[in-house]
């Protein structure tokens, strides 16, 4: 990850190049552009010119270098035959229906270094933006929330900073977001689990203050928020994602609180990872509610007493790993799903590569954890809502052989 002097030069380069170039105006105004258009040349569609005028902009202002030769043959008017730029007909339902117009944007894995500018924007009808793996840096542009068809915005592994960008919670059809392995710093808003994402992943940032109290909101089903530095609560309100959430990684995001037992509530997640933590007390017996979990970790925590044999007896579990806290008991039937070195550093008698006696004593020294000091907001069911309808009805314009092109998790989370 950058230095934040690194940072701070990032920005400090984007912001100047970005002043250079000509912004696009509020709706409804003039704008002066920053590219020109042949007077010869005939769109098929207003759409399609304006397009034309975003994709250039980047290109000729906004983009400094592109050693793999994406954007090399963004020339003419023609822009669905250009690299990485999908054409598809507008979905029913939608001003425009039929009419052609560029549905998606992929640049993944093109090692481009530049920004986005705000010209951005003028591609409304885009349902797809696929950027990872780049060197964009500088600011997300707040007119990428014209882009009511966006359904997909992967903006990960590049070089972007400021605070959460906001703009991503006015985009009403956005189901798949990943920002992951960038600078955003400041709180995650809780709006963002208001939204009806399927996806977050928010890993390897600097975001800092506690998760938001409605975390349980979110119908997403796979939630990534690893390597920051929340702190607090592990919100209780996670119980509330039971019918959804399949994957969820906290792992190394200095959260200090007890285990809530509404976690035993998620019927259906299959990876729950809290490692590299500073989680206390006991291990919850309602754990052993996760009926289709297939990875437990809590590593690296600071958890005391015994392995509830529940959770070692889940039917789907693989691996169950405890190393590095304080658990004092190990219920045989554990032996199936420990892996070798997963309940190192414990407290457990008979077991090897354990705490020193001497370190087992001085924890068990200390007053008992009581939970309710921490003052984490208490779980409140929230009844399940319907099913929003479908807001993007057409098909996803093709982008590799998958419709999501987005690379899973690194391996480290898997």
């Amino acid at each position: 990850m950058m230095t934040r002097e690194a940072v701070l030069l990032s920005l400090l380069f984007c912001l100047a190049a970005a002043g250079e170039a000509v912004s696009l105006v509020s709706q409804g105004e003039a704008a002066e552009l920053a590219v020109s258009v042949d007077p010869s040349w005939r769109f098929p569609s207003q759409r399609l010119r304006d397009a034309y005028l975003a994709l250039q902009t980047w290109k000729q202002q906004a983009i400094f270098s592109d050693p793999r030769g994406f954007t090399a043959d963004w020339v003419g008017p023609g822009v669905c035959n250009y690299t990485g730029v999908f054409c598809a007909p507008l979905p029913r339902g939608v001003p425009g229906a039929g009419e052609l117009s560029v549905a998606g944007v992929d640049l993944n894995h093109g090692d481009i270094a530049g920004y986005l500018p705000t010209e951005l924007g003028l591609l409304a009808d885009l349902s797809l933006l696929h950027l990872n793996s780049n060197r964009f840096c500088g600011l997300v542009p707040a007119t990428l929330r014209r882009l009511r068809l966006l359904v997909e915005l992967d903006l990960s592994n590049n070089r972007l900073v400021g605070p959460f960008p906001a703009v991503v919670l006015d985009l009403p059809a956005l189901k798949f977001l990943d920002l992951r392995f960038n600078e955003f710093e400041g709180a995650i808003p809780p709006e963002l689990f208001d939204r009806p994402l399927d996806a977050i992943f928010l890993n390897h940032n600097r975001l800092r203050s506690p998760l938001p109290d409605n975390l349980g909101n979110s119908p997403a089903s796979v939630i990534v928020l690893a390597d920051n530095s929340f702190g607090g609560c592990l919100p209780a309100s996670i119980g509330n994602m039971s019918g959804t959430l399949n994957e969820i990684l906290l792992i190394n995001d200095g959260l200090d609180s007890c285990v809530p037992p509404e976690v035993g509530l998620l019927r259906e997640v299959t990876v729950f990872d809290v490692s590299f933590n500073s989680l206390v007390g006991p291990l919850p017996q309602q754990v052993a509610g996760m009926r289709k979990v297939e990875q437990l970790d809590v590593a690296h925590n600071r958890l005391s007493g015994s392995v509830p044999e529940a959770i070692c007896d889940l039917p789907r579990l693989k691996n169950l790993t405890i190393a590095y806290n304080f658990f004092t008991g190990e219920p045989p039937s554990c032996a199936r799903v420990v892996p070798r070195g997963g309940d190192t550093k414990n407290c457990l008698p008979s077991r090897p590569a354990q705490r020193t006696p001497q370190q087992c004593a001085a924890f068990y020294s200390q007053p008992p954890v009581d939970c309710a000091s921490f003052q984490c907001k208490p779980f409140v069911p929230v009844p399940p809502l319907p099913p929003p309808p479908p807001s993007y009805p057409g098909p996803l314009p093709p982008v590799y052989p998958m419709p999501y092109a987005s690379p899973p998790p690194p391996a480290h989370y898997r």
